[in-house]
């Protein structure tokens, strides 16, 4: 199968970085074969790393736990997250480990929004955290400028009082990532009635010789001999892809007021972690004032390896298909479809909220399935001839052997055929269409190649009424090819759906398993009801990329390699 490049979703971004210049290519899934001549746009992968200085105080006692979300505009007043970084805790001074990538593009003006955020609970939900103020910009400004240094707004044209923010550009050119895992050995001793709690922060050397942070472990509380779990760095991030380049690492006790006690530091490069080798950690004052002073403790590398970090595109030109399931809610919450009140009332266009929503998402992933044939289900409706049961999981197109309908105008027009035939109803259950989707792609995962991935759009007016037994099967489905999108239609409140959505990993199943990846995206369309169409699609298929990735990285371990260059995609490109 060739992927056409269709202008329509525009699919600049499967080209090379550098290929700005005349493509030939030949195509074969359009119907015609033949050599199709077009103009590659200029495209690059950038990452974002972002700190901050003099941030507002917004806690009692202590300082503020700042995090900072990246926005693209999705035009008008609308934004769309592309996303975050960690959360520092006790800090009115934050330097973020986590980068925020996103794709450049010359010929276009893209506008973003940096937030930043006092973050006080654990919900992915920003709307109950103190926003400490933010920045608009354009990805052409940094990336000219390389590093941008602005005050912080609390809105356009409104500072902040206090705070800047520093962002700072960098290309990604090489798809490899470092797999590290280190222990220490007889830590110096920090606290006074305990051990140290220790942590790990690695640093490289910036253009201008300072140091800039990379990545930051976990605390190993009350242990001074402590393992860190294993952590992988995209290679860029980590050295910029030079495994020469110096890096400094800081082993330090961890304080809960922020105030942390540098333990011990050393310096070295990632082509001497990846000969095994030991450390000691070094502090620069005891060195200066303790005679025969050696070290405090000697850090060790348990593991080092240089793997390929495959993408998202590598995995779809690679071959790997996504297949799209919709469920439709047809509850009696909804209200009866006759009536101009309801929410599956056609207007005089043939439209209502379930199917703008359905054509929005639907017409950009129906391109990643080469079949274009997708199953499609009701829920909470009771059906003909006699109406007496409420179904929980129906085609709809009435054909439970087949329920598959050809593209997304099959899809409306089964719902459109189905809706005079049946009678809404109730509960609103969502574990039975769930399962159903996770069975098929537990059948797919078992042939344990890369070349079947599953998305669940459901769309729904309410509240679920199985919360349990449907968190049970999201964390089960967590552990298969599978991504859950959810957008509910209509002005109901959602929190049930928000604590799905959840993106730090917080949900657990009734029994206390904890989710394995995040798989659930929800979005309320009455965000995006005045928003160009394109939108709506955007917000809800963000994550869908880095679920993907996200799963075949946990099912198998990347391929290792050895030479220091990019490797190509798992399985032949899609192109000849």
């Amino acid at each position: 199968m060739c992927l056409f490049l269709n202008r329509r979703f525009r699919y600049r971004f499967l080209l090379l970085p550098e290929a700005c210049r005349i493509k030939r290519r030949r195509c074969v899934d359009v119907g015609v074969v033949g050599w199709y001549p077009f103009m590659a746009d200029c495209v690059s992968k950038v990452e974002l790393t972002v700190s901050c200085t003099d941030l507002l105080d917004k806690d009692v006692g202590s300082k503020s736990d700042p995090l900072c979300v990246l926005l693209q505009s999705a035009g008008g007043d609308k934004w769309t997250e592309l996303g975050r970084t960690e959360r520092v805790k006790n800090t009115a001074s934050p330097s973020f480990s986590q980068r925020l990538r996103l794709d450049y593009h010359f010929e276009t003006v893209q506008n973003l929004k940096l937030g930043v955020y006092d973050i006080d609970n654990s919900s992915a939900d920003l709307s109950d955290d103190d926003y400490l103020g933010g920045v608009e910009l354009t990805l052409g400004q940094i990336v000219s400028s390389k590093t941008v240094t602005r005050p912080l707004q609390l809105k356009k044209g409104k500072p902040a009082g206090k705070g800047t923010i520093t962002v700072t550009a960098e290309e990604i050119r090489d798809n490899r990532a470092i797999i590290l895992e280190l222990e220490a050995k007889k830590l110096d001793k920090k606290d006074t009635f305990g051990k140290s709690d220790p942590f790990l922060e690695f640093f490289k050397e910036g253009d201008d010789g300072k140091w800039k942070l990379v990545h930051r472990t976990e605390v190993v509380k009350n242990n001074l001999n402590p393992t860190w779990k294993s952590f992988s760095v995209s290679l860029q991030t980590f050295c910029s892809c030079d495994l020469e380049k110096p890096l400094k690492v800081d082993c330090s006790d961890y304080d809960s007021d922020g105030s942390h006690d540098l333990i011990g530091s050393f310096t070295t490069k990632v082509s001497e972690f990846l000969k095994a080798v030991e450390f000691d950690c070094v502090h620069p004052e005891k060195l200066k004032k303790k005679k025969g002073y050696k070290n405090s403790g000697v850090v060790y590398v348990k593991s080092c390896k240089l793997v390929a970090d495959y993408s998202f595109l590598d995995f779809v030109m690679g071959g790997c298909q996504v297949n799209f399931t919709v469920g439709i809610d047809f509850t009696g919450s909804n209200g009866d479809p006759r009536s101009p009140n309801s929410l599956h009332y056609m207007s005089p266009d043939g439209l209502n909220q379930y199917l703008s929503a359905l054509w929005s998402v639907g017409q950009v992933i129906q391109d990643y399935d080469s079949d274009k044939l997708f199953p499609a289900f009701g829920f909470g409706a009771k059906l003909p001839p006699d109406f007496q049961v409420t179904h929980h999981e129906f085609a709809l197109n009435f054909n439970p052997a087949n329920p598959f309908c050809q593209g997304i105008e099959g899809i409306v027009d089964a719902y459109r055929r189905v809706l005079p035939q049946i009678r809404l109803s109730g509960p609103t259950n969502f574990s039975p269409i769930i399962n159903h989707v996770a069975s098929i792609a537990s059948t797919a995962a078992q042939a344990n190649t890369a070349s079947q991935y599953f998305v669940l759009l459901i769309l729904t007016d309410g509240e679920i009424t199985d919360f349990d037994q449907t968190r049970d099967a999201v964390v089960r489905a967590s552990r298969l090819p599978l991504s859950i999108i959810i957008v509910g239609v209509g002005p109901a409140d959602f929190k049930a759906m928000e604590l799905l959505d959840g993106d730090d990993g917080v949900l657990r199943s009734t029994v206390g398993e904890a989710i394995s990846r995040d798989i659930v995206q929800f979005v309320p369309f009455r965000d995006f009801k005045d928003a160009p169409k394109t939108a709506l699609a955007q917000s809800v298929l963000a994550e869908v990329p880095k679920q993907l990735v996200s799963y075949f990285k946990m099912r198998a371990p990347p391929t290792l390699i050895s030479a220091p260059h990019s490797p190509g995609p798992p399985v032949a490109a899609p192109c000849t």
